[in-house]
């Protein structure tokens, strides 16, 4: 009976050693690098409840520091270039804020005005604040300027002839023969003191508003998408910065005279975001117009259109 008794004691304690032994394998496997020595395994393992909970708690720090609270979704009418590739630039900047940005593409000026007055659409970002406000009057829609992201400038180009300072007289300009623009491209000419307009002709001017043309010069007004595939038949044409761009020119290093920042005209028509009267100082609103002026988005707009299209700083 005492040999049973002492042999069942033997089976315990070697019972209880195997479970032990599985145990500390099994933790210290998991508390340990591949290749880990067994003595590293058994030394870990006294300390693996508190390893485990120091490493759940650095996962979930780490976590908390890469996961973005998602804060909803911003939806934008865009125009293709280069408003829209602009915007496809933003998304990702958008959504280190938690904003999940989405971007329609409109091949009209109509649409996107339409669709932030009906409410389908937060925002768009194709028009110039001048086009906009015009656009209220004639429609008696109520869309506000929620920030000023960039500006196209007018340049001159060249044609027949090369250099502005030496045009001879009854040359033929082009230019754009809607009011905004046309305006842009005559008070851009007086600038290079080509022509003197009547005082006060402002955005407003037509070639009726000149009052001193030195040089005869005879003015060609066409729609602006025209122009660019008519500049071999002039001397000069004035043409905007997103046709210019559609026809392989660049502002910075093929017009011989631009827009400057600082002028009345583009502060006029600097592009901007645009959204229902009310809802300019929303939170999704005020983050893209952030993420837009952010040096991220300039050094893309400058970077990808050299000129053609520039950040605006007023």
């Amino acid at each position: 009976m005492k040999k049973k008794a002492l042999s069942l004691a033997l089976a315990a304690v070697l019972t209880a050693g195997l479970l032990t032994a599985c145990g500390s394998s099994s933790t210290g496997t998991s508390a340990q690098p591949e290749g880990a020595s067994e003595p590293a395994a058994e030394t870990t393992a006294s300390q693996a409840p508190e390893s485990e909970e120091a490493s759940s708690e650095s996962a979930s720090t780490q976590a908390a520091e890469t996961e973005v609270e998602s804060k909803g979704t911003v939806t934008v009418a865009a125009t293709s270039v280069p408003h829209a590739e602009i915007l496809e630039a933003a998304v990702p900047l958008m959504a280190a804020k938690g904003w999940e940005l989405k971007v329609t593409e409109f091949t009209d000026y109509v649409q996107p005005n339409e669709v932030v007055e009906s409410g389908d659409m937060d925002a768009n970002y194709f028009q110039h604040i001048t086009y906009m406000e015009s656009y209220n009057e004639e429609k008696g829609t109520h869309l506000v300027d929620a920030g000023d992201i960039h500006y196209e400038p007018l340049g001159v180009y060249p044609g027949k002839q090369t250099d502005l300072s030496a045009i001879t007289d009854g040359a033929e300009i082009a230019v754009p023969n809607d009011t905004t623009n046309e305006a842009r491209a005559l008070l851009l000419l007086q600038e290079q003191g080509l022509i003197t307009l009547n005082d006060g002709a402002g955005i407003t001017a037509t070639v009726n508003d000149i009052k001193e043309n030195p040089h005869k010069i005879k003015f060609v007004e066409l729609a602006a998408e025209q122009i660019p595939r008519s500049l071999p038949d002039f001397d000069f044409a004035v043409i905007n910065g997103n046709y210019a761009l559609e026809a392989g020119l660049n502002a910075s290093t093929d017009a011989l005279a631009t827009e400057t920042s600082d002028s009345d005209a583009v502060k006029k028509y600097v592009n901007v975001i645009a959204v229902k009267e009310g809802n300019e100082n929303n939170e999704g609103i005020k983050a893209l117009v952030e993420v837009l002026k952010s040096e991220e988005i300039k050094k893309f707009i400058n970077n990808t259109y050299q000129g053609s299209v520039v950040p605006y700083e007023g």
